[in-house]
């Protein structure tokens, strides 16, 4: 069974849908109207609909109990379908291929007519939680043969969608459809045909945009240009990067750009978790063959795997995991890859003439600090906690310092080359800044490992006083290509 990519319209005119569906037309199979966002002068114009959009179509009503925004009664939901229905044509084109009613909907007319021009019938379930038993749920929806069931809910953890695929394991020959909301279901959205679902729901760039949904919902475009969704199929090697908010992640882009170069049937995903435990169980569900570690995991997750270099060891910290023979393997390619972006930055091979200050004592501090002591730096560790800027300070015979103003004069000391580890400024807490009681004299050179966004205030601060400065996109770069390696076996380039 293939996967059809629904296009969900939610503009408040018919035109307007008319317009969005064009635009990504090429890339999708259905389209899903939208009623209830529809103004209610539109609705005079809804019969026509399926005929002007030219691919097949939902009609959906959906009440605001079950997500949607339609607030009347039940009598007036079954007049617009029955509206939506009427005058069917034998030649279906010009009918809607699908309705939408939920599994308390009742209308036997409605549903009679439907059957009788063919028009399937989705019967679903929106959730706000999970279920425990999702076979008997979806199999509880089917109310006559030929009803495709739906179960919608709203995913707590990733363990609840790592559920969603131990159970379409054991539903066989049988149409459904499944549908993980929230930011831990975007991983079930691009693996949809790994979960034998018949339609993946996607939608509008501009809703997306405008309803700030970035971390939960994918458009058509992204599905098909950024995760190649057409060409994944049971053959697929799964590679993803795990951590508590990664669903806006740059390493997609970059993996799978690398992927479609060397022509691997192989796709790499966000995969957003409360904990490294719950990420692991879900990569080893689906044999996923290598991942890339984010914070706050870094640390956490090392206990969990089988090995890990002895480089990853005296850091601390791994950002790349390998899954061989089903065991797993941990190494930090954050090293190689910083030092190849500050090289590039400072165009110098070492940092002996630089006193450095490294701002924060986490996985990527202690990367750093490798790195400033390979290329024989002198620093300093400025940290909110003392125990963990001392812990690092020892270990590479480094001075340390609480990160506060009392310890102005010794920041000063160490700014010939500023180094900030910290997720302070990253999205979404943009306006903070970890050196907000440091004024810069435009001499120091300032390194930030944050990419995104582009410029933090803590560089925006720094280049206005004339500091020579860098993000973590170089490094993040760097540090993938050495990952895509660990994958692949080929080299990214």
């Amino acid at each position: 069974m293939s996967t059809k990519v629904c296009l969900v319209l939610t503009e408040k005119t018919i035109e307007k849908n008319l317009s969005a569906l064009e635009k990504y037309k090429k890339l999708i199979d259905i389209a899903e109207l939208r009623v209830d966002y529809l103004n209610q002068s539109e609705i005079l114009y809804l019969r026509n609909f399926p005929e002007r959009a030219g691919i097949p179509c939902i009609l959906t009503v959906r009440r605001k109990s079950d997500g949607g925004n339609f607030m009347g009664g039940e009598g007036a939901r079954m007049t617009i379908f029955a509206r939506g229905l009427a005058f069917a044509s034998t030649n279906p084109i010009k009918n809607f291929s699908y309705i939408d009613l939920e599994s308390d909907f009742d209308s036997s007319g409605i549903e009679e007519a439907a059957r009788a021009f063919d028009i399937k019938i989705i019967r679903s379930l929106h959730a706000k939680s999970p279920v425990k038993n999702i076979v008997k749920t979806l199999e509880g929806l089917r109310r006559f043969e030929t009803d495709i069931p739906k179960f919608a809910f709203r995913a707590n953890s990733l363990n609840d969608v790592s559920e969603l695929f131990k159970a379409s394991k054991l539903i066989e020959n049988q149409e459904y459809i499944v549908s993980v909301m929230g930011p831990y279901g975007v991983a079930s959205r691009i693996l949809s045909k790994k979960l034998n679902s018949q339609i993946v729901y996607t939608f509008t760039h501009e809703y997306i945009k405008k309803n700030k949904l970035e971390q939960e919902l994918i458009d058509p475009e992204k599905l098909e240009d950024l995760y190649g969704f057409s060409k994944i199929d049971n053959a697929t090697t799964i590679y993803g990067v795990i951590g508590k908010d990664v669903n806006t992640s740059l390493s997609p882009k970059i993996h799978n750009t690398g992927f479609k170069r060397k022509n691997l049937n192989s796709v790499y995903l966000p995969i957003s978790a409360v904990s490294p435990k719950d990420a692991l169980d879900f990569a080893n569900l689906l044999n996923i063959k290598g991942l890339s570690v984010t914070a706050p995991f870094k640390g956490e997750i090392i206990p969990l795997v089988n090995s890990i270099s002895e480089a990853s060891k005296f850091i601390g910290a791994v950002n790349t995991l390998v899954n061989e023979n089903k065991k797993w393997f941990g190494y930090n390619t954050d090293v190689d890859g910083f030092e190849q972006a500050l090289i590039e930055f400072l165009n110098e091979k070492d940092l002996r003439r630089y006193k450095v200050a490294i701002i924060g004592a986490g996985g990527a501090a202690r990367a750093v600090a490798q790195v400033v002591k390979a290329l024989h730096g002198k620093a300093c560790i400025f940290n909110r906690t003392a125990e963990k800027a001392q812990n690092i300070a020892e270990k590479y015979n480094f001075k340390w310092a609480l990160l506060d103003p009392i310890n102005i004069k010794q920041l000063y000391n160490f700014s010939e080359l500023i180094i900030q580890t910290t997720n302070a400024g990253m999205e979404p807490n943009l306006d903070v800044d970890p050196l907000s009681f440091y004024t810069f004299t435009g001499k120091e050179k300032v390194f930030e490992l944050i990419y995104r966004p582009e410029t933090t205030k803590l560089l925006k601060r720094a280049r206005t006083a004339g500091c020579r400065v860098c993000n973590g996109y170089k490094m993040l770069e760097y540090q993938a290509y050495h990952q895509f390696k660990a994958f692949a076996g080929k080299e990214y380039l």
